[in-house]
């Protein structure tokens, strides 16, 4: 008996990476197709890439929690998800680059390992999310979950859906040539576009729990307590996306708030939609 539960326990594991993988491609293909992605993995300051990587894993953990390949709420459960996560995506992502022949024979081990941590982190993201977006999880497991998702959690997951979604755009030259393009007054009317879009998703739109959250606030005391941090958790992830890309280096204090504010858009949107899928 307690074989055949063995058994079905593996196989159950074994279904929630297939669905790992499938997730891993689907969120970060469009990273792994981009020539940025690319260039990244070969000239970007190893000393910040460690220093992203190392917030990325806490950040799995925190994710595994709430979104993880099994009900669990043992440390140690948490953990082995978000390892396998993160193998998922280096193993995804290596296989990718190989097909893509961005990763060949004479290429130096420094920049094999480069592209490989740059691309398996949006990866595993995509990995850890996949079960709950794709419906692998039951209702009553997603509702225990929930019932721990305090203020501190909400804003975590706001947190990455902020760094998710940044990923997808930061390395693009495209964030810096908006940013130049821009005037102050164009920059005070997409903070105030980004927090009202973030606020109307997250308490507006009436999305699944929505009319709970509003039933127990008011809107402006909602837009106080959550969209506004929340807004400021989107742009501090932005700020912090655009200096470990070096996005910031030798570039003035406007510009790079212009650029903050800039990658703070889709940090935004991030941030109030991941609550929907996490």
């Amino acid at each position: 008996m307690n074989g055949l539960l063995g058994r079905e326990a593996n196989l159950k594991y074994a279904a929630s990476l297939a669905l790992a993988f499938g997730g891993a491609l689907l969120f970060a293909l469009p990273l792994l197709m981009t020539m940025e992605m690319w260039w990244l993995g070969h000239s970007m300051d190893r000393a910040r890439l460690l220093v992203f990587l190392l917030a990325t894993l806490p950040m799995l953990l925190g994710l595994s929690y709430y979104a993880g390949f099994e009900p669990a709420f043992r440390l140690a459960h948490e953990v082995l998800d978000a390892l396998a996560a993160f193998a998922v995506g280096v193993t995804l992502s290596a296989a990718a680059l190989l097909v893509l022949g961005q990763l060949t024979v004479g290429m130096s081990l420094d920049e094999v390992v480069g592209k490989l941590t740059v691309c398996a982190i949006p990866a595993s993201i995509g990995a850890l999310v996949a079960g709950k977006q794709f419906g692998g999880g039951n209702e009553d497991d997603g509702g225990r979950q929930k019932a721990h998702l305090g203020e501190a959690g909400r804003l975590f997951v706001m947190a990455v859906g902020a760094v998710f979604l940044a990923f997808n755009v930061a390395p693009t030259e495209e964030m810096v040539l908006i940013a130049y393009a821009m005037s102050p007054w164009h920059g005070l009317a997409l903070m105030t576009v980004s927090l009202l879009l973030l606020h109307a998703i997250l308490y507006t739109l009436g999305f699944p729990g929505q009319d709970e959250r509003r039933g127990a606030r008011r809107p402006l005391h909602s837009l106080l307590a959550s969209s506004i941090p929340g807004y400021a958790v989107a742009l501090t992830i932005s700020l912090f996306c655009l200096w470990a890309f070096g996005r910031l280096d030798g570039v003035a204090a406007t510009e790079a708030a212009r650029m903050t504010v800039v990658l703070g858009f889709p940090a935004a949107l991030g941030a109030a939609t991941a609550r929907l899928v996490i």
